[in-house]
């Protein structure tokens, strides 16, 4: 009944999740947070959000 979207659009959704991270952990960084730290939470994000993604799980 439903086409589910066969070609996944990892590009996309990496960027998506890396602003969406990006946002965050850039208020994190303004109130003390270490920058090398924020990066990783950012990249963690960027990795779930593609396995998500891959996996149709968003």
């Amino acid at each position: 009944m439903y086409h589910k979207n066969t070609d996944k659009d990892l590009l996309g959704a990496g960027l998506t999740t890396g602003l969406g991270a990006g946002v965050v952990t850039s208020f994190a960084i303004s109130q003390g947070q270490h920058p090398l730290m924020a990066l990783a939470i950012t990249a963690i994000a960027v990795g779930f959000g593609i396995l998500c993604r891959q996996y149709d799980l968003m």
